[in-house]
């Protein structure tokens, strides 16, 4: 039973990791250096995948490896793997499906979802590497926050 608990904090922990992990890697690294493969995604899809999803691949790699030496002896890395699994299993029905519906999913129509797709939606409104706000996936501040920054960088300049 110990192991259990154990077992599902290391689930639980590395799926709320990920939030944060995945807000870095989205202000910094897909907003940052790697915003050529990321640009795809702020424009028209013009076919099924767009060069963004690579992302998704890279990504996956950290949690696969986790659940190949989990099953194979180290048995806390199965945990891990599938709390990153989890976050990417959420973000991919929540994003891809919800949000930019590239598949038909149901949308979330509580006020938690809502925020979230308000949210994301408002991230898209800047097209560019600069000036986007809400990075985050399953955490967003309030609408009203995010459009006031929004107005905020335009009015001083920031975005193009």
């Amino acid at each position: 039973m110990a192991t259990f608990g154990l077992h599902l904090a290391l689930f639980l922990a590395a799926l709320a990791f990920m939030e944060g992990f995945a807000w870095v890697m989205h202000r910094y690294v897909m907003h940052g250096w790697l915003w050529a493969w990321h640009r795809s995604h702020h424009e028209p899809r013009t076919g099924l995948f767009e060069l963004n999803d690579l992302f998704a691949v890279v990504f996956a790699v950290p949690a696969i490896v986790a659940i190949y030496f989990g099953v194979h002896g180290v048995s806390w890395l199965l945990p891990i793997g599938l709390g990153i699994t989890a976050y990417g299993a959420i973000y991919f029905v929540f994003h891809d499906g919800m949000v930019h519906q590239r598949f038909k999913a149901p949308l979330g129509r509580s006020r938690y979802w809502k925020q979230l797709i308000q949210a994301h939606r408002i991230h898209h409104a800047v097209h560019t590497k600069h000036g986007a706000v809400s990075f985050g996936f399953l955490l967003a501040r309030p609408v009203r926050e995010l459009k006031a920054k929004l107005r905020e960088r335009d009015a001083d300049g920031a975005l193009p």
